[in-house]
């Protein structure tokens, strides 16, 4: 098998998962090539995701690794063997990668949490309101270049379409920001409403009238995988988007969600409180 020259976030998740399972059974790169019949460089090019492998070869390392998590191992068949070219493939080469591995990630995700302090989260983003955000932020992208950053922006609203369980928690600075004019400020508005009455989907508000709350530091995006650790964040860093995986750091970020989710409105009253920011403009 041919060797990838950029595996995705997902081929690389696998390997990762994989490289955990050896070494917690305190096993080295060289024993599990063993049991391939292979050579230690094959097992790392597997564990780093620039190489495939096939089902009956994760099967054979899980059980050698005595990984007694039967979901686990089907979660991770399923991300080895599954050959998807979803629709972010067109813009291989056009958008930065990590926007198409968000689109996969988003794409396989059981479940969907967003925490967001300063914009709208982008799946709820109307066209005007993406088109506002990246023309800000790129100055210098000629008209063709942005279109195809709004048309990929608009395109991952197809997870809320297909059902997928969402919650998002905002917070009123993201509400109050005019990324746009008041008109579109107020479509943005209306479009949230619009959505948050779909029975998959759940929107609350953190206001600014809030006692006690230290946690603008927790935006966050939280894709759930087939168990638990399986999980991903996706966070924006200095140096660009991290994935966050690590199991420790997965329970900390859904913790952090609860607290964040705990403190902010019910959705009921979330509604009504957009409404009375939509009168206010």
């Amino acid at each position: 098998m041919a060797r990838r020259k950029e595996p995705t976030a997902r081929q690389q998740r696998l390997g990762t998962e994989l490289r955990k399972l050896r070494e917690a059974a305190g096993l080295k790169g060289r024993e599990a090539a063993a049991l391939l019949g292979t050579d230690s460089a094959q097992v790392s090019q597997i564990e780093f995701g620039t190489a495939g492998v096939s089902e009956e070869r994760v099967r054979r390392l899980a059980a050698h690794y005595a990984c007694t998590n039967q979901e686990l191992t089907e979660g991770l068949v399923a991300m080895a063997t599954d050959r998807t070219r979803g629709w972010w493939e067109e813009y291989r080469g056009l958008l930065p990668t990590s926007f198409l591995d968000l689109s996969e990630l988003e794409h396989h995700a059981s479940y969907r949490w967003d925490v967001d302090f300063l914009h709208v989260p982008g799946l709820l983003q109307t066209e005007a309101y993406a088109r506002g955000l990246f023309s800000y932020m790129n100055p210098e992208f000629p008209e063709s270049e942005l279109e195809r950053w709004v048309e990929h922006r608009l395109r991952r609203k197809v997870i809320i379409d297909a059902a997928t369980p969402y919650k998002t928690v905002i917070h009123e600075a993201a509400l109050r920001i005019r990324v746009g004019d008041r008109p579109a400020a107020r479509v943005q508005l209306a479009r949230i409403l619009e959505l948050s009455e779909a029975d998959h989907i759940t929107v609350r508000v953190i206001p600014f009238d809030l006692n006690g709350f230290a946690g603008a530091g927790s935006t966050m995006v939280y894709a759930g995988g087939p168990v638990p650790q399986l999980d991903t964040v996706v966070r924006d860093g200095p140096h660009g988007t991290v994935f966050v995986d690590a199991e420790a750091q997965l329970g900390h970020f859904r913790t952090l969600f609860r607290r964040v989710e705990a403190v902010s409105l019910e959705p009921s009253r979330s509604r009504d409180f957009i409404k009375r920011l939509a009168k206010e403009l």
